[in-house]
């Protein structure tokens, strides 16, 4: 697969949905705003799809929020669904980082133009999973500057409550194996895109 360095302008979407991918902190929320901006399109993020504080306490999976087995992956892939058979009145959930939780219907999603939705695990290779890929048209998978992207990491988690030795504490336990599964999928990407010296437009 062809890594194709972003400067400026930005690729053109194919097909009503398309999804973009990469390792935490990669860039995936901001690119993929930023394509959305570009061609009049909506992102739906699949964090809108993280399992609820207390069902993660109940499946003693707290300490690992972030992996795959941490989200409702089949309930994603219905939502997907529906946008892809271009269904009125669908609401997509959002995540707000500052309670870390979903916010149910937060996004309105138009029966027309682009959706794009971004999310580590597109790509992975597990039935759950390849549903979600089953509905987009295609994917493309976003990478960075490794040391960039472990800063921003580092420095999301300290800006939502972490202590800067908490934080890298978790990207070393918790981040880095999510990135070693991403990355390991970036060969079934449609397209694979370098954001290293890619600045987002106004």
């Amino acid at each position: 697969m062809d890594r194709i360095r972003v400067s400026a302008a930005l690729p053109h979407p194919q097909g009503r949905l398309l999804g973009i991918t990469g390792a935490p902190g990669a860039g995936k929320s901001t690119f993929a705003a930023a394509v959305a901006r570009a061609y009049g399109g909506v992102v739906v993020p699949m964090d809108g799809f993280h399992l609820p504080q207390d069902e993660l306490e109940r499946r003693g999976l707290r300490d690992r929020m972030g992996a795959p087995e941490t989200f409702d992956a089949e309930g994603y892939a219905q939502l997907l669904a529906r946008i892809a058979r271009r269904e009125e009145g669908v609401l997509a959930p959002a995540f707000d980082r500052t309670i870390e939780a979903p916010v149910d219907g937060a996004i309105a999603v138009p029966a027309s133009g682009l959706v794009v939705t971004e999310g580590n695990y597109l790509l992975l290779d597990e039935p759950r999973w390849r549903a979600v890929r089953e509905q987009l048209d295609e994917v493309w998978h976003v990478q960075s500057d490794e040391k960039m992207r472990l800063e921003r990491l580092v420095a999301r988690h300290v800006e939502f409550g972490k202590t800067p030795s908490e934080a890298r504490a978790w990207v070393e336990s918790v981040d880095q194996p999510n990135a070693l599964l991403v990355e390991a999928a970036a060969d079934r990407a449609d397209l694979v895109l370098d954001l290293s010296d890619w600045v987002p437009g106004p």
